[in-house]
């Protein structure tokens, strides 16, 4: 409530011509003070104001005597919480048996009250007071000292438990690995059954017997090039059990370390993938191709050479068809074409295979044709030429997977379009007045990371709250508020349920939007 008005400043605000033209002892003025004590108390103060005979010493006699009536409007005084007041919010039963020391059955006690859930599971869940909870320990267990003492030794009861845990799951490893594992791991096995996951175990197979051939024919013959494409199928064969090791990854079940889950593991084993390919296929080919400039040796016959390059030449394009076919579907699903799907590496480990067994296809023909000119020419120098052209096709590659991989990593927008058609579903809700500072993110494997602020319409939000209320009800709720107290229960009590209701327009839209797109899993 506003401050008492004294003599000396009223003088000031009336506005009059006259200043003494009115009787002081007519006018009255009144003034509440707000005390924190609970919910709050007002009392009433009335301060007395000179009588005209009191001020006639210090004023002239008045000519006219008025009443003069002065209205002083009321103003809510702003309510400063302390720590107390957090006592008022709500705990769970979980929070309160696990953080109070409490059993179940000393919470059937409390008051209950029921809650809208954050859950999509749940319609309503149950919540105590904060401050009944605490009360009930300090009953339970005495003095806040003999509570501390118990979570002291809760809590190294636990560390125990979890060791013992431990030690038992590398007992039941152990045994498991003993006797073999006869339970089917089928969600581990059907990764690599179809997908990418089968893409990467078919290149993993042709890339091995490549390897493994062209090993032989550069033993046999010492080419250069041939060596340079032995490397090439090694690197590949490796970082393609890398992708796999990151498919595995990928779909394991989230922890509470790992609350969005592990599929940005595709990405890293992607990442790291090119990295090999950088260091281990075009580093060895350049190291090859320059000693072979600087030293050139004389070559064997290349017959067997040519047949195991026409080999690899048919197997790489085959799991380059089966790479191209997989990335034509998966583009389609997500109505890209298929260079801007592989531009943007939307699917890291099918990318990968792909840009690996085109650079092989090039490699092998780079190598056939310069493996040609040297049997033609009879000089080495071409063969040498032809490890540095691999070599330098390598770096391409892995120049392009580090920068895609990494640039996923960092955390890369779904399309613009798309990003357009979820802000235009949310724009165009009544209860959404505007939308700000939209992010869509593409954590990997179908799911994005939407946030968006809302500016939600609070007369929208407020018909809906009163759209379920007994409007008879309510009025006579109103009809029987009579002082500021009973005004501040009413609207606290209201207030709060249509911050409730606000919370259910929020789990609303977040539905709306995850059934509009099934496609993406929108978290």
């Amino acid at each position: 409530w506003q401050n008492l008005v004294t003599f000396g400043s009223f003088s000031n605000v009336v506005p009059c011509s006259h200043s003494y033209f009115c009787t002081l002892n007519q006018v009255k003025l009144y003034s509440t003070n707000v005390q924190k004590e609970g919910q709050g108390s007002k009392t009433l103060q009335v301060e007395k104001i000179p009588s005209f005979d009191e001020a006639a010493q210090l004023k002239a006699p008045l000519t006219k005597q008025e009443p003069l009536q002065v209205r002083v409007k009321a103003v809510l005084k702003k309510r400063e919480y302390g720590p107390k007041y957090t006592q008022n919010n709500f705990i769970t039963g979980v929070r309160a048996i696990n953080e109070f020391c409490l059993k179940s059955s000393d919470l059937e006690q409390l008051r209950k009250i029921r809650q809208r859930s954050p859950h999509e599971d749940t319609e309503s869940f149950t919540v105590y007071l904060r401050s009944d909870v605490e009360a009930k320990s300090l009953e339970v267990w005495g003095s806040p000292e003999a509570l501390a003492r118990e979570k002291k030794l809760r809590k190294k009861a636990e560390i125990e438990y979890r060791e013992r845990l431990f030690r038992n799951q590398s007992i039941l490893r152990e045994y498991s690995d003993f006797l073999g594992n006869t339970k089917p791991r089928s969600r581990m096995t059907s990764v690599f059954l179809k997908g990418p996951g089968k893409v990467v175990m078919v290149a993993i197979c042709i890339n091995g017997l490549n390897c493994f051939f062209k090993f032989l024919a550069w033993i046999y013959t010492g080419s250069a090039s041939m060596f340079s494409e032995a490397i090439h199928s090694l690197s590949d064969t490796c970082n393609q059990g890398l992708l796999a090791l990151g498919i595995s990854k990928s779909i394991q079940t989230p922890d509470p370390s790992h609350p969005y889950g592990f599929s940005n593991m595709r990405y890293i084993a992607s990442l790291i993938s090119g990295v090999g390919i950088f260091m281990m296929g075009a580093g060895l080919s350049w190291y090859h191709g320059i000693m072979g400039l600087l030293h050139p040796q004389p070559m064997e016959s290349l017959l067997w050479a040519y047949c195991i390059l026409a080999g690899s030449l048919v197997s790489e394009g085959a799991t380059l068809l089966v790479a191209v076919n997989e990335l034509r579907r998966s583009a389609a699903a997500k109505g890209m074409s298929f260079y801007k799907y592989v531009m943007e590496s939307r699917d890291p480990s099918t990318n990968v295979i792909l840009l690996e067994d085109t650079a092989a296809v090039l490699g092998v023909t780079i190598a056939a044709t310069c493996m040609g000119l040297t049997s033609i020419t009879g000089n080495p120098l071409y063969d040498s030429l032809g490890s540095l052209g691999v070599g330098t096709l390598l770096g391409v590659v892995s120049a392009f997977l580090i920068y895609t991989n990494t640039e996923a990593l960092l955390g890369r927008s779904i399309q613009p379009e798309q990003v357009q058609r979820l802000t235009e579903l949310l724009e165009n809700d009544p209860s959404v007045r505007a939308i700000h500072d939209v992010k869509a993110t593409d954590l990997g494997l179908g799911k994005v990371r939407f946030k968006a602020e809302v500016d939600f319409d609070g007369r929208v939000v407020t018909r809906s709250y009163l759209e379920k209320q007994d409007f008879d009800q309510m009025l006579q709720e109103i009809q029987e508020v009579k002082t500021p107290e009973e005004l501040e229960t009413f609207m606290l009590k209201h207030g709060e349920n249509i911050i409730d209701t606000l919370g259910a327009e929020v789990d609303r839209l977040e539905k709306e939007l995850k059934v509009r797109y099934i496609h993406y899993n929108i978290i």
